[in-house]
Formats: C-alpha cells, sequence, structure tokens
C-alpha cells in the first residue's frame, strides 16, 4: 500500500529536520565566535569538534555550554539596543531636548556669573535661531 500523501509529510518532516539541524549547527558556531571568555586556542578547539563529528560535538556543546548561550545572547542583543539608543541620542542631539540642555547650562551660567545677562541673551538667541 503506497500512501503519497504520508510519502509528503515524511519528505517534509525531514526537510524541516535537515533546516533545523543547520540552525543549531550555525547558531553554536556563531555562539563559539562570539563568547569573548574563550581563548583562540579553545574556540579553534570546539569549532573542529563540531566540525569533525558534528553530531556529537554539537550537542556536547549544548550540553557543556548551553546554559550560557542564552546569557551571551542576552548580553550581545542589550549591546546591541544600547548602541541603538546612544545613536538615536546622538542623532536627535541637535534637536529639541538638546536646544533645553543647553539653554539649562546658559542659565547655570548666567547664575553662577560666568557670562553677563547680554551674553546670556545673545547665546540664547542665537541657539533659538538655529
Amino acid at each position: 500500500m503506497d500512501h503519497p500523501l504520508l510519502n509528503a509529510f515524511f519528505m517534509i518532516l525531514w526537510f524541516f529536520l535537515w533546516v533545523l539541524w543547520f540552525m543549531v549547527l550555525f547558531h553554536v558556531i556563531v555562539d563559539i565566535f562570539r563568547d569573548h571568555s574563550l581563548s583562540g586556542a579553545a574556540k579553534a578547539a570546539w569549532l573542529i569538534f563540531v566540525m569533525i563529528l558534528p553530531f556529537i560535538g554539537v550537542f556536547i556543546y549544548l550540553i557543556v555550554r548551553g546554559k550560557t548561550m542564552a546569557e551571551r545572547d542576552q548580553r550581545h542583543a542589550e549591546q546591541q539596543q544600547a548602541q541603538f539608543r546612544e545613536y538615536i541620542r546622538q542623532s536627535a542631539g541637535t534637536g529639541g531636548s538638546g536646544h533645553a540642555d543647553e539653554l539649562s547650562k546658559l542659565a547655570a551660567f548666567r547664575a553662577d556669573g560666568t557670562i553677563t545677562e547680554t551674553e546670556f541673551q545673545q547665546a540664547k538667541s542665537k541657539l533659538l535661531a538655529i
């Protein structure tokens, strides 16, 4: 009895497992390179182990270092988010919030006598004209 629908299901299942395997393999390789606590020799050893004996190497890597993979991923995501926010702050620094900061600095300079009222008014008008 030949069941073409069942054969198609198994073919799709095997294809899915094959794609899943490559995703896990690439994630492990990326984690090996991303980990800054490993020395170059340790990275090379793990990479050779994963490449020579892929199934055993990946499973042993996941058993030995799998718990800290999530922490490294989280740290990497936080670093990317912080860099993105810093970039946004720098890009928007010439906008409205930057003017408020500059005005508060000018007011502080005027209050402690570093600049005169006339200099304050000139700097304020120049800042607001931008």
